[in-house]
């Protein structure tokens, strides 16, 4: 293993930039324990487990992205559910966002499926990648900065690979750490930041690369239930941003 300054191990963040490819950043993404808080936490419910899932295997690790390799849509969230991701090892699957989540990916065309609720259930995404700032379910579902900006590098190598036209973020943190993110990438965010809210739409530009290109950020509430059982989302509010984001990402 390589070292990256003195006596500290090279860990699987500091390697993403190498990944050559997204299934080879999948790969390197499971083998990650860089958060020792993220890390205790995840294998603690994998054992623990809900009664409900008690005859489950739980997958305890790190949750790649999901979906087409080649997408025109990324969708950003948050991090993976403790019982939801954190126990099937596919984002969004497994839970109640996930549930209202691949619905409206059906209805609007990008998923094969109305739901999703195992990594071996035949689900094929279209045009759409699924991913999150955090790759590790977090206590109370509230990952710290350093550990956003620990699994930054993940999130960056991914917009690279995949290089998406559209980035759709759901909520207030999947905004700022991708903003923050593309930053980092030479992208020219505006300071003071684009505020985040949903249907909000923001233009980036890149210009150190051969050709100019542009991104276009959609912020969209996260499908938390706290959104969606209270109808702060409605399905027809994310089948909105959704559609949207395919008008922009089309050829």
């Amino acid at each position: 293993m390589g070292r990256v300054g003195p006596g500290r191990p090279e860990g699987a963040p500091e390697r993403a930039t190498a990944s050559p490819t997204v299934d080879a950043l999948d790969a390197l993404v499971t083998t990650c324990r860089a958060c020792p808080r993220l890390v205790a936490w995840r294998e603690q419910v994998a054992a623990e487990k809900r009664a409900a899932f008690r005859d489950e295997t739980y997958w305890g690790r790190p949750v790649p992205g999901f979906g087409d390799p080649g997408a025109g849509v990324l969708v950003v969230g948050l991090a993976p559910a403790a019982h939801g991701a954190n126990r099937t090892g596919r984002m969004f699957t497994g839970d109640r966002s996930g549930d209202f989540l691949f619905a409206a990916l059906h209805r609007t065309g990008f998923a094969s499926q109305p739901g999703s609720t195992t990594s071996d259930d035949g689900m094929v995404l279209t045009g759409v990648r699924l991913t999150a700032p955090v790759r590790c379910a977090p206590p109370a579902n509230r990952p710290t900065p350093a550990e956003r900006h620990a699994c930054g590098p993940f999130l960056a190598r991914e917009l690279d690979l995949v290089d998406p036209a559209v980035v759709v973020i759901l909520g207030g943190f999947g905004w700022q750490a991708t903003l923050a993110t593309l930053a980092e990438r030479g992208w020219q965010v505006p300071r003071p930041r684009p505020v985040f809210g949903h249907g909000a739409e923001v233009v980036l530009r890149r210009v150190d690369d051969a050709e100019p290109r542009t991104i276009t950020l959609l912020g969209c509430f996260h499908v938390s239930q706290q959104n969606t059982f209270t109808g702060r989302l409605t399905p027809e509010m994310l089948d909105d941003v959704l559609v949207r984001a395919r008008e922009l990402a089309a050829p």
